[in-house]
């Protein structure tokens, strides 16, 4: 039985560490896409450049995503469930509070782990091709519309709170919008930094909610 058990044992461990394997692969190829959308583009970004620029066979992108749409496909789903992940996290970690949920919202579109020049760099070459691709919409969509309307529902519960006049739905668009446009400056490279974007993002929900925010931080409730 234990002779069993341990050569059952050591075949799980070689699946195992097949699988994590398989895992490790498949990211380095989707950070190596992330890498050549930085530097050359969405139309020359090439499956020989991604072999390349991960150190692995080209055979070995083949393997995995038999094609570039299929690798490119990952690649954007990985940026978005990253991103999703992200901001979701930020809000469940902040609380209960609208004031620090708000805050940590705007953070989190700024935070280094999402916001790098390679990162936005490939998000401007995705929605460069989106608007004739609906895998692209398709895969981002969904994802955007709980964003929005998570944005709704806050900016509705700090009205209801601090009692301001705006409508939830055009304050929200606002806010969206804003963010928006900070990170297109950013991938414009006009000079503005991550932490300039961040502090007219602040200005922004200050002025918006004086009730619950000031440029240090949350007010307290």
């Amino acid at each position: 039985m234990r002779a069993g058990g341990a050569e059952q044992g050591s075949g799980d461990g070689e699946k195992r560490g097949r699988k994590a394997s398989k895992e490790t692969r498949r990211q380095q190829l989707i950070e190596a896409t992330i890498e050549s959308l930085a530097k050359r583009g969405y139309s020359d970004t090439t499956l020989a450049d991604v072999a390349d620029g991960a150190g692995l066979s080209r055979g070995i992108v083949n393997f995995h995503f038999e094609s570039k749409e299929n690798l490119l496909v990952a690649t954007l789903q990985f940026m978005s469930e990253e991103y999703a992940d992200h901001w979701n996290a930020a809000l469940e970690k902040a609380g209960p509070s609208l004031a620090g949920r708000l805050w940590a919202l705007v953070h989190a579109d700024f935070d280094r782990k999402i916001c790098t020049k390679r990162k936005l760099a490939a998000w401007c070459a995705f929605w460069g091709e989106a608007k004739s691709r609906p895998t692209y919409q398709a895969l981002c969509g969904a994802r955007d519309v709980k964003y929005q309307e998570t944005v709704i529902s806050l900016c509705a519960e700090l009205k209801a709170e601090g009692g301001y006049g705006y409508e939830p739905e055009p304050m929200a668009l606002s806010l969206c919008a804003m963010l928006e446009g900070l990170w297109l400056r950013l991938m414009m490279g006009d000079g503005t930094t991550r932490e300039k974007a961040l502090e007219a993002a602040i200005a922004f929900v200050v002025i918006a909610f004086p009730k619950h925010l000031t440029i240090q931080g949350p007010k307290s409730q």
